[in-house]
């Protein structure tokens, strides 16, 4: 590279990063695009590496620097294996020294850069070389330099810490974990201490720096102790997208300093006297070391020695509130405490000096937290999760253990939190209303609120009876202004109330809505575990459960008095629906029990040894459960099941356009529906039966609105399960024919309608719902019979209509995929339903439909122009859908398509025919990018080539030649379910051509014919599998194993010429280890493609890939 060349480069760098007009040798514009592609190819080889070193020391442009470094660290990666030793020792020394000259200087994104060059340079050189496994030691030089030097050099530790301890790219997980081990023995301590002498030497102001200097350096040190201490030791490979600390597993040899109280000490005084982010990095790098495991200290005396240093630091925090007034300060201080109680014991906690002080405060502080929650939503569930904690631990804690009255501290404590909660909650309904804005409802931070649910339930019921009561004291009093306030207005809706009315009922139903998802949060935390069923906890859940089956039952009041006029907030409802999950969870699981007693007793008498256990009375969960229903005082289970039924359909009947209560409260009948004993509930009651008979959109307006179509099949698909289950016929009085009569007679005004009005927008919305109640029915059907009496309602009367549609709406997305995505349900063979009798044509009839409908929508798809707008929406997606539903049917196992042929019936050939016109119209560019298009794609040729090879042998050369095209760009795909769609495909054809091959058939003569105009297509799949296999990344391998056994079997030429070609571009030592590897690759490989064979050649292969790869060069 000469001068001339460099401004070139720097120019097109300018054009890349910032935009700047650049001209190229004919003096044409160059873009952004084309800029970057020229850049790129600094990448493409080895041999440019001395380019890129050029860049490195004569261009002072820093994008250019970069490109530089980028192609570098892309190159050495790549190219591993050819560079001999020294010359990898070679670069890392030059970077090094160029880190050393220049990098003070340089922009932070450049020496970002270099370093992980460096890094990775040790990282794949580790086991080369003693002088890779040396860079802590170098970077030493640099912490011993100038304070910029200083910087650098922790930089380079931290980027180190992390090329060891993340996997990289095309290294297998075991090669990744030996370099990490070795790295964690050798250099990982002697990094951990750099850091924290670095902290030292700032605290005793060792290192003199100005200001600016001291903030790079504490973030730098802290972030590389940060990274030390959460180093994957020992090859669990954490989830890093969570916060939750596990357990940290520091070796042995990390005790000494762990233990030592000058560390922890180091870290709080460097939080209290910092600001974020070093003081929150501080706090980090503290949970973290009391996230250490408990066998690192050698006693349990050392242990408690180290939490007492803990607990004291924490004391004096909370006593000094320091630092909590910045936000990453806070939350980190929230992670810390809720994290003291995962790693020790409360037996160790109570045993800690000061440990009633500490409680004292922590209580404190949470009480602050929970009354300032505007600015802490997201950090209190760490508060819960501490005092969830300690109170689970209790019962395991003898109580004259460590501090007197320990127990009885924290029952104090834990109400004064309990009672901060619940009365902040109920008061900020009333700060968010009056802020008009200005405050954002935690009712709406659908995590957080969770996260706190989740926590509330143990906390509450270490003093139930006093919670409850506070609970049922505040809930009594909203319910009774409620009511008076709803008594004013009558049946009139909240919005048209004076000001100060509607003001006082939104502040109400507010404050309601935090005491029901307290209440079904606590329901939903009842556990049937005896050890900890305490007894007359089920009387306490009952009187809170009245009071909200008692708001349910004004809420509807006042929904059906208005017709739905009346209705309360949202919230309110989303909130009682979160409650009657809860109470289905924990308080419908044994209705079958004890409303059949002869049942239990005939299944007694079969089992004769049972009978005296059984016979003698009910269990302790039987009695919790009358006595909790008896406590209620609304009756029995029955009933107060059909009251939360009844919530159900007035939420469907009044609630159509919130498509979030919609959701919600068909999830919840589902969940109903799908509960053993909550099932058979269901069908005694009235509601359920008024669903069965009137699924319509005059009794259920939500199924009209069409944000909610997605729904309608939910709620068809339950209520079949219901009709389908055991007896349901029976008990719902209706039959699954007249269960399924008003969708029929939707389905015959359509058939009656010529072909103009069927396309009419009167027609859409019937369309659109017929198709998706029809799916719902269809996903709920699993057995032969129930899917065969669906078949006969719609055969022959219904089914023509689905092409007359497919033909009317073929340009309509959303008429398309209701249509399709019921075909797919209905065609789809799971669990071997679609199995009629051997005498049955239904078999073909169905695929007759299926291709009927494929044949109509791809003939009008195909003359139809290309969208101008989102090409997928408008196009693909219904491609790929009909592409589905035709797989399906091919793959289904209910149809001899060989029957088609010898009756001259062309509705095999049109359906593959179609479908071949669609795939081949869409470019291989488009399928690639979108991957449900890809995916029905390769399915579509992956099903074509295994079961209908006459027919793709048939096609015109050229044609297959597009599909086989087509198939090796899927096969490189990064997606390892389309490579392994592709290489499926490949090994069908390769495996026809091995078992026929001088066969005198016409599938092999056209398949030679096709060879003889392409000679390299074997020769090429080969080439590429066998570059996959050996340089491709490592979730694709198992996708490509499979056709190489039939592909080299079918074209042994093709595997020779290969191997020819990959030795003969090694160097003469690798060329010998490769010809060996190869050898044993082929022994006792025998000519046959039984599961054995291919089983042993695949074990073969993995051993030559792992072989290959540690001396193979580019």
């Amino acid at each position: 590279m000469d001068a001339q060349q460099l401004s070139q480069v720097e120019s097109l760098c300018e054009t890349l990063y910032i935009g700047t007009a650049s001209t190229g040798e004919n003096g044409e514009q160059i873009s952004r695009k084309e800029a970057e592609s020229r850049l790129l190819s600094l990448q493409s080889s080895a041999d440019f590496i001395p380019q890129c070193q050029y860049i490195l020391d004569h261009s002072s442009s820093h994008y250019a620097r970069l490109v530089a470094s980028n192609s570098l660290t892309h190159l050495i990666t790549t190219h591993w294996n050819s560079f001999t030793v020294q010359q990898r020792i070679d670069i890392r020394n030059y970077i090094l020294s160029y880190l050393a000259n220049q990098g003070p200087g340089l922009q932070d994104f450049v020496v970002n850069s270099l370093i992980k060059l460096v890094c990775r340079i040790t990282k794949l050189g580790w086991f080369d070389d003693p002088t890779h496994r040396e860079l802590a030691d170098d970077v030493t030089k640099f912490l011993q330099a100038t304070v910029d030097h200083c910087i650098l050099g922790l930089k380079i530790l931290n980027q180190l810490v992390d090329e060891l301890n993340i996997p990289t790219t095309g290294r297998t997980l075991t090669q990744h974990r030996k370099t990490s081990v070795s790295f964690r023995d050798v250099c990982l301590f002697k990094v951990f201490q750099l850091g924290l002498t670095t902290l030292k030497q700032l605290q005793t102001g060792a290192i003199v720096a100005d200001q600016v200097q001291e903030v790079y350096l504490g973030e730098q040190a802290l972030s590389l102790t940060v990274r030390c201490l959460s180093f994957d030791f020992i090859g669990t490979n954490p989830d890093e997208s969570t916060e939750d600390v596990g357990t940290i597993q520091a070796p042995a040899s990390w005790r000494p300093v762990i233990q030592e109280s000058t560390t922890i000490e180091l870290l709080f005084d460097f939080y209290k006297n910092t600001t974020p982010p070093r003081s929150s990095k501080s706090m980090e790098a503290i949970i973290l070391l009391c996230s250490v495991r408990r066998s690192l200290f050698p006693s349990d005396k050392d242990r408690g020695a180290f939490l007492g240093r803990v607990m004291h630091g924490i004391q004096e925090l909370l006593k000094n509130q320091t630092g909590f007034q910045h936000q990453d300060n806070y939350h980190q201080f929230c992670r810390l405490l809720g994290r003291i109680k995962s790693n020790y014991q409360l037996s160790e906690l109570v045993k800690a000096d000061g440990y009633l002080e500490w409680l004292d405060l922590a209580s404190g502080f949470t009480v602050q937290s929970i009354q300032n929650w505007q600015y802490c939503t997201n950090s209190i569930h760490y508060l819960f999760a501490l005092w969830s904690r300690l109170v689970a631990a209790v019962p395991y804690v003898r109580p004259d253990t460590g501090a007197h009255g320990h127990v009885e501290a924290l029952e104090k404590q834990v109400l004064t939190v309990v009672d901060a909660y619940i009365e902040s909650m109920l008061l900020s309904v009333e700060q968010v209303i009056n802020s008009e804005g200005g405050l954002d409802d935690p009712l709406d931070d659908d995590g957080s609120l969770k996260e706190q649910l989740d926590r509330l339930p143990s906390v509450c019921r270490f003093q139930y009876s006093s919670v409850a009561h506070k609970i049922l004291d505040k809930f009594d009093n909203l319910l009774n202004q409620y009511r008076q306030a709803l008594s004013h207005i009558g049946t009139s809706s909240t919005e048209s109330a004076p000001m100060e009315v509607s003001t006082r009922i939104a502040i109400i139903e507010g404050q309601l809505t935090w005491l029901t998802y307290i209440i079904g949060a606590i329901i939903g935390g009842h556990s049937w575990s005896s050890a900890q069923l305490e007894e007359g906890d089920e009387a306490i859940d009952a009187s809170l459960s009245r009071r909200v089956l008692q708001l349910i039952q004004a809420v509807d009041y006042r929904l059906n008095s208005s017709n739905g006029v009346g209705r309360s907030d949202s919230k309110l409802e989303q909130s009682i629906l979160f409650y009657c999950q809860n109470f289905r969870r924990v308080y419908m699981f044994m209705w079958d029990q004890l409303s059949n007693p002869g049942t239990v007793s005939s299944s007694v008498s079969i089992v004769g040894m049972m009978s005296a256990k059984l016979d003698a009375g009910p269990s302790t969960k039987q009695k919790v459960y009358q006595r909790m229903f008896e406590q209620l005082g609304m009756g029995d289970h029955t009933t107060v099941a059909n009251l939360i039924v009844t919530k159900v359909g007035n939420n469907l009947k009044f609630w159509p356009e919130e498509s979030e209560i919609i959701q919600k409260t068909l999830a919840l009948l589902l969940d109903m529906a799908g509960g053993y004993s909550s099932s058979k509930l269901l069908l005694t009651l009235d509601t359920v039966k008024f669903f069965a008979r009137h699924h319509t959109e005059d009794h259920f307006p939500f199924l009209s609105v069409r944000a909610n179509v997605r729904y309608r099949t939910t709620f068809h698909y339950t209520l079949a399960r219901l009709l389908l289950s055991p007896s349901g016929e029976e008990k719902l009085g209706l039959t699954f024919e007249q269960f399924v009569e008003p969708i029929m007679n939707t389905l015959k005004q359509l058939s009656s309608l010529s072909a103009t009005d069927l396309r009419s927008e009167a027609a859409r919305g019937p369309l659109i719902g017929a198709f998706r109640d029809l799916r719902g029915i269809a996903s709920s059907l699993h057995t032969r019979k129930t899917y065969v009496r669906l078949f006969d309602i719609l055969h022959p009367i219904h089914l023509p209509l689905l092409a007359k549609v497919a033909d009317a709406w073929h340009d309509q997305v959303d008429v398309m995929v209701s249509l399709l995505k019921f075909m797919y349900e209905f065609c789809h063979n799971k669990a071997n339903r679609v199995n009629f009798d051997q005498s049955s044509p239904n078999g073909i009839l169905l695929f007759r439909a299926v291709s009927d409908v494929v044949c109509a929508f791809g003939r009008r798809l195909l003359v139809t122009p290309l969208p101008e707008g989102d090409i997928y929406k408008e196009r693909y997606k219904s491609m790929s859908l009909a592409l589905n539903v035709l797989v399906s049917s091919l793959s289904g196992n209910y149809v001899c398509f060989g029957v088609f042929a010898l009756y001259n019936d062309p509705a095999l050939d049109n359906a593959l025919d179609v479908s071949l016109q669609m795939i081949l119209s869409a470019p291989v560019d488009d399928v690639i990018a979108y991957p449900k298009l890809s995916t029905a794609y390769f399915g579509f040729i992956q099903i074509f080539f295994r079961n209908h090879m006459k027919s793709v042998l048939a096609l015109d050369t050229n044609v297959l030649m597009q599909l086989m095209n087509a198939v090796h760009e899927g096969l490189q795909a990064s997606d390892p379910q389309l490579s392994s769609l592709c290489a499926n495909s490949i090994d069908h054809l390769a495996t026809f051509y091995f078992e026929n091959v001088g066969k005198d058939k016409i599938e092999m003569h056209n398949l030679t014919k096709h060879l003889n105009a392409q000679p390299n297509l074997f020769s090429s799949l080969t080439a590429t599998l066998f570059n996959l296999l050996l340089f491709g990344s490592p979730q694709n391998h198992w996708a490509v194993i499979r056709p190489m056994l039939s592909l080299m079997l079918a074209s042994e030429s093709s595997f020779t010429a290969y191997k020819d070609h990959l030795i003969s571009t090694q160097t003469p030592e690798n060329q010998q280890q490769l010809n060996e590897a190869f050898t044993k690759l082929l022994q006792d490989v025998q000519r046959s493609l039984d599961s054995a064979n291919r089983d042993r050649f695949t074990q073969k292969l993995i051993t030559f890939r792992v072989a290959a790869r540690g001396f193979l060069t580019l």
